[in-house]
Parts: C-alpha cells; sequence; structure tokens
C-alpha cells in the first residue's frame, strides 16, 4: 500500500516535470516569437526611415533642379535686359550723334534753291555800271552763303568730266560727244550738294552716249 502511494507521488511529480517543461518550452516559444515580432517591427521602421529619407532626397534635389533652371533664367533675362540696354544706349547715342552731325539738313535743303536762283542770277552779264555795282554786291552775298554752308559740312558735287555715278549723279539726259567716252559727265544741269559723307542734293546731269 506504501508502495502505491509512493508511486502515486513520483508520478505526480512526473507530470507536474513534464507540465513545467511544457510550460517552460510555450514560454521560450512565446518570447522568441515576441522578440522576431520586434525585430520584423525594427526591420520595418528602418525601411520607412530608409524610404523617407530618399525620398526627402529626391525632393530637396528636384528643388535644387528647379533653383538652377530659375537661376540661369533669371541670367538669361538678366544678360538680355543689359545687352537690350547697351543697344538702346548705342542707338541713342548714335541718333544724337547723326542729328548733331546733320542738324542743317533741313535748313541747307530749303536753302538750296536760293542758291541755285543766285547763281542764275550772276550769270546774266550786264554792261551798265550802276547794276554791276548790284551784282557784286550779290555776288558778296553769295560767297558768304557758300562760306557758311561749307563751314557747315556742306560742299559741292565735283561731277564735270567724271565718270557717271547714280550715287551721286541723276541723269536728265544724254547725248553723242566727239571724243568723249560713253558714261562720261559733259554738262551738269544743276549742281549737287554733299552734307558731309552725305548725299544732301544730286547732281542733275547730261551724259555722254
Amino acid at each position: 500500500m506504501q508502495e502505491e502511494k509512493d508511486m502515486t507521488k513520483k508520478e505526480a511529480c512526473e507530470c507536474e516535470n513534464e507540465a513545467c517543461e511544457e510550460k517552460a518550452e510555450e514560454v521560450v516559444e512565446t518570447d522568441d516569437s515576441e522578440e522576431k515580432e520586434v525585430k520584423e517591427e525594427k526591420s520595418d521602421d528602418k525601411k520607412t526611415l530608409k524610404f523617407s529619407k530618399k525620398k526627402r532626397i529626391e525632393e530637396l534635389e528636384e528643388e535644387v533642379a528647379k533653383l538652377k533652371e530659375e537661376v540661369a533664367a533669371s541670367k538669361n533675362a538678366y544678360f538680355k535686359a543689359y545687352a537690350d540696354a547697351e543697344n538702346l544706349k548705342k542707338r541713342l547715342q548714335n541718333e544724337a550723334a547723326n542729328v548733331k552731325k546733320y542738324r542743317i539738313q533741313s535748313f541747307a535743303t530749303e536753302v538750296l534753291p536760293v542758291l541755285d536762283n543766285l547763281e542764275r542770277a550772276l550769270q546774266v552779264k550786264v554792261e551798265d555800271e550802276n547794276v554791276k555795282t548790284y551784282v557784286k554786291g550779290f555776288e558778296m552775298i553769295y560767297q558768304q552763303l557758300v562760306h557758311i554752308l561749307e563751314t557747315e559740312g556742306v560742299k559741292e558735287i565735283d561731277a564735270l568730266d567724271k565718270p557717271f555715278d547714280p550715287n551721286y549723279h541723276q541723269a536728265l539726259m544724254q547725248e553723242a560727244k566727239e571724243g568723249v567716252e560713253s558714261g562720261m559727265v559733259i554738262e551738269v544741269l544743276q549742281k549737287g550738294y554733299m552734307l558731309k559723307d552725305r548725299v544732301l542734293r544730286a547732281t542733275l546731269v547730261k551724259v555722254s552716249e
């Protein structure tokens, strides 16, 4: 009877030990599972952080590229505006220089017909001494006017016996002349004038055939 009790106690102990071992194994398995889950969570956090950093870097790179484009566009706009301003400045300076250089053009153009009329009047031959006195006065006025125009850069175009040049001459007539080659100015019908380097009025001429 005593032996049966001892066996029962022994079996009970063994059962308790097995239960403890099983419980311990369950605890170990639970701990391993929790540790695995923690590791997986940490791994996921690292992946998320890495992806977030990568995305932020891409966003910053895009922003830098956009800013570079804006800077380049601003530089181009600045250089274009600067070039336009310089061109405008040069154009205005040239226009001012031309205005100063050719300031007498309108006046000279109006005066030339007066000069023509004086020349025609002086070509008339007179015998009366009293009239000759007036003619001398007109000659002085004519010479003064020519001098004033020359001082301002207005000069007569030398055309007679020169080759015809359409840049300076305007042919009204053609005529064959013995001993003269074709295309020569054989007569000046109306004097032409230059204002410095600009044709103020072309010379009206007769040209040899």
